[in-house]
């Protein structure tokens, strides 16, 4: 089961913004981060996220 990003607040996390702190929204219940190239990311773990996207821009979990 995928998880979800209705805490709206951000874990700590080493690099990328907390999208809810700068008024952005997921696009779903499920997504986790926006990469830097403006795909979406769903993984349930911050490692590796976005890795072949050029970084995490803003994290929703």
């Amino acid at each position: 089961m995928p998880s979800t990003n209705t805490a709206h607040h951000c874990i700590h996390h080493t690099t990328g913004l907390c999208g809810w702190t700068h008024h952005q929204k997921p696009k779903d219940k499920y997504e986790t981060a926006k990469c830097t190239d403006s795909s979406l990311s769903y993984s349930r773990h911050s490692q590796g996220t976005c890795s072949h996207h050029h970084g995490v821009r803003y994290w929703f979990k």
